[in-house]
This record gives C-alpha cells, structure tokens and sequence, in this order.
C-alpha cells in the first residue's frame, strides 16, 4: 500500500537532490556552468533548465495545475533541445529563479494531492497515473542528471559528491585519485588482449 509516509519519503528525496543540483554551480564561472562538456552539449546551466521544465509539466500539466509562467522552450517552434542549454540571454539567476519556482509549483501540488491522485501523461504510452507514479519519475529524472552534473562537474574542477560539506573524495588528494585511475587502466588493458 503507498501511504503519506511514502509520499513524504519520496518528497524528501527530492528536496536533496534538487539543492544538489544547485550545488553543482556554485562557485563556476558563467562559462563552465554553460558550456557543451559532452558531444551532445550537455552543460549544468542546462540541466537545471531542463528540471525546471521537467517539475512545471509533471506537476503541472499532469494534474490539471498548470505552471503560471510560459516555457517557450516548450513550444513547437523552440531551438531542437531549447530546454536543455542556455542563450547569451538568460542569466543564471533567472534559470535558478525559474527552477526554484517550480519547486514550489510541484510542492504545492504534491501538497494538495493524495499520493493516488489520479493524472495524466499524454506523451507516455500508459498516460493514465498517480501522483505517486510521477513523484517517483521526477525523483529518478532529477537522479539521473544529478549523476549527469556530478561527473561534469567533476570534468571541471575536481568537485564530487552531493553536497558542499560533503569533501571525503576530494580529501584523499590529487596523488591517491592518479594512482587510483592508473590501477583502473591497467585492469582495463589487462583484461582486453587488443590492449595488451
């Protein structure tokens, strides 16, 4: 039986992981936060844009309580991907902004719904859900890229982890992690003969 202990669960679980997300800037320059880090520009700055989309429609639409502010990285006509990088023209703050806003939108409604709240997601091929089916999507959804921001933003400055007291990895020092990587290559080649 799902109940309001596993609602507050999952609504707890979200809460870390959006700071997480927000963590992952800090302390970047304007150009790390948005700059293409992988060959299909996947960048932080777009992350967090793309999960403020993610909570205004799944919290939003699905369940009949639209987000009161246009995503026109939503519409037919956006740039491919629109929702997933940032233009010259949009700060920082105002992508933070925007994301914490629809925090609060997506609160709200899982405030005010029961976790059996029926919804609806015409773009899934089972459409017809439950609070609880989008709250544990939008939990994953915001893991994943969490996952995604962790090893870019590692990529950049050498910071890991969910949180910024959280330091173990990085206290081990520059020494111990080359080494480290240098035991995972030779595994690597040892185990593939055409590496040899």
């Amino acid at each position: 039986m799902i109940d309001d202990f596993a609602k507050a669960y999952l609504h707890s679980d979200l809460r870390d992981v959006r700071e997480t997300m927000l963590w992952k800037l800090d302390g970047l320059t304007e150009y790390d936060v948005r700059r293409p880090l992988t060959s299909t520009g996947t960048n932080l700055l777009g992350l967090v844009k793309h999960l403020s989309n993610t909570e205004a429609r799944y919290f939003g639409d699905v369940f009949g309580r639209p987000f009161p502010e246009r995503l026109p990285w939503w519409d037919e006509d956006a740039d491919f991907a629109a929702d997933k990088w940032v233009t010259e023209h949009e700060s920082r703050a105002e992508i933070v902004d925007r994301y914490r806003r629809a925090w609060e939108h997506a609160d709200a409604t899982i405030a005010a719904l029961a976790i059996d709240a029926p919804g609806h997601v015409p773009w899934w091929p089972r459409p017809d859900v439950k609070l609880f089916n989008v709250m544990v999507h939008v939990l994953t959804e915001t893991n994943r890229h969490a996952g995604h921001a962790d090893i870019l933003r590692e990529r950049l400055d050498g910071a890991v982890g969910s949180a910024a007291w959280n330091t173990a990895l990085q206290e081990r020092g520059t020494a111990f992690w080359e080494a480290h990587c240098a035991k995972i290559e030779r595994a690597a080649k040892a185990a593939d003969p055409a590496q040899a």
